[in-house]
């Protein structure tokens, strides 16, 4: 029998007649587009691509900052030296001279990116206890090594196999397969330099006779890694559509890329009217990226429905999923704009292993940060971090550590001299100049700049996860 639809007939009445048809002149916030019985004039036609040129920009900018990042920090650690065999690392910790990308003052960082299509399959020598995850070029998850990985944290050797690779697999190593030639290997040693020292990093066909390891110091060094919020960021992605298979971009992504003129095996070569859009597109797309992470308007980003203290990871996917399955764009833009290093140990790991974050730019009184201001923090007795905890500021401009005369702006368990209070509470300080003798507790500011603040937990305790633990607000002196 033919199927019979149970939807009413919408007919021909004037109601229906307008929902469908097109006036002669259509009010837009980019002018008015004007129509000769629903057919575009001139003047339309070009606003109207103009807009869409515009709109895709935007929303490729806000999508594919995963990307950019890779290519920024891969370009910033060639700078000084940093190649796929070599391990760019801080010792004896991070300082705020390098632009990175919310980088701590408490771990040593260890940083490189395979190269698989020039080294061919490689293999990685993790350190013992250790928090260590890879992503691939676009910045999704490939594996954890160490604490939260196959390793256990008793150290590995993990082999990381091309894209496409059909070869043979040898036995003794955690195999890999990334999406991506390149990749981003993230080494953080709770050992400290020692244990980063001991990781290895070299191609498989020189196993039988490793070579010396290579290690680059970037502590101190003045180098950039983050990406760019204008044209040139769009030149950014290309250079990894370009390098990296058409098949490890999905379709979408890779859709909305090529409208733009962005192609795996096309000069990318825009006129200087794509050239012009393209430049505003990025530039709006950082403000709007920076709405969505000072102030974000789903609930889900917030830790405590009365506090200002953030995540975001608003679901607790790492792949920045909901409960139904459809990806978060506004959270995935929000991380990876600010920071970078997505992997389950972030959000879903066990109890006392992986990490957890909470940051805010905003006072008690929902005022931003300021620099020339004084603040306190309390962070309540138990803070619920099996590892160490840490408190961290940053420059909401480059997203980094912040600069002052201190190069490291933080206070954390770790720290010499830090003090708790007669009740176990420990009060962390924030302004210009330092309130007393309570210099450990205090995280130096600017006048004239705001900062926002992070706090981390190593080894997260169950306190964290059912919130009967809970920072304080950050609270004007």
């Amino acid at each position: 029998m033919p199927h019979v639809s149970d939807a009413p007939n919408p007919g021909t009445s004037p109601e229906t007649l307008a929902s469908i048809v097109c006036p002669d002149r259509l009010a837009t916030p980019f002018g008015a587009l004007d129509f000769f019985d629903g057919m575009p004039m001139p003047d339309t036609v070009t606003r109207s691509y103009d807009t869409l040129d515009l709109l895709r920009g935007i929303e490729a900018f806000l999508n594919c900052v995963p990307g950019a990042s890779m290519v920024a920090l891969r370009r910033g650690l060639r700078s000084i030296g940093v190649d796929s065999r070599t391990i760019g690392y801080t010792a004896p910790r991070c300082t705020s001279a390098p632009v990175v990308l919310t980088g701590n003052t408490e771990t040593t960082y260890g940083m490189t990116f395979l190269a698989l299509d020039e080294d061919g399959p490689t293999v990685i020598e993790a350190p013992g206890n250790s928090l260590c995850v890879v992503d691939d070029m676009w910045q999704r998850y490939v594996t954890d090594m160490g604490i939260a990985g196959p390793d256990k944290g008793e150290g590995g050797e993990y082999l990381f196999l091309p894209p496409g690779y059909e070869g043979e697999v040898p036995d003794g190593y955690f195999a890999v397969r990334p999406t991506t030639y390149g990749s981003w290997v993230l080494l953080r040693a709770l050992g400290g330099t020692e244990s980063l020292l001991t990781a290895r990093i070299y191609p498989l066909w020189a196993s039988a006779d490793r070579p010396e390891q290579r290690f680059v110091n970037w502590a101190e060094s003045d180098f950039n890694t983050v990406h760019a919020n204008d044209f040139s960021f769009f030149e950014e992605i290309d250079t990894i559509v370009q390098a990296e298979p058409a098949e490890s971009l999905d379709p979408e992504r890779a859709g909305q890329l090529a409208a733009l003129g962005i192609v795996r095996g096309r000069p990318f070569q825009p006129d200087d009217r794509m050239r012009s859009i393209l430049d505003t597109a990025a530039r709006i797309a950082s403000g709007i990226v920076r709405t969505l992470a000072f102030k974000p308007r789903d609930p889900g980003f917030y830790h405590y429905p009365d506090r200002s203290w953030k995540t975001p990871f608003p679901t607790g996917s790492y792949e920045f999923l909901s409960a139904e399955g459809a990806r978060l764009l506004d959270s995935r833009a929000v991380f990876y704009y600010f920071a970078t290093a997505s992997s389950p140990a972030m959000v879903t790991a066990p109890v006392g292993t992986g990490s957890q974050y909470a940051y805010t730019a905003e006072d008690s009184t929902g005022e931003w940060l300021d620099g020339g201001r004084h603040y306190t923090l309390t962070l309540p007795s138990g803070v619920p971090a099996k590892n160490f905890w840490a408190v961290n500021a940053y420059d909401p401009q480059t997203r980094s550590l912040l600069r002052t005369d201190h190069p490291y702006p933080s206070v954390n368990s770790q720290s010499e001299g830090v003090r708790a209070e007669s009740n176990g509470d420990t009060v962390v300080h924030f302004g210009p100049t330092a309130p007393g003798a309570e210099q450990a507790n205090w995280v130096q500011t600017v006048p004239g700049k705001g900062f926002f603040v992070m706090l981390r937990l190593y080894g997260p305790l169950e306190s964290w996860f059912d919130k009967s633990w809970r920072p304080g607000e950050i609270v004007p002196a």
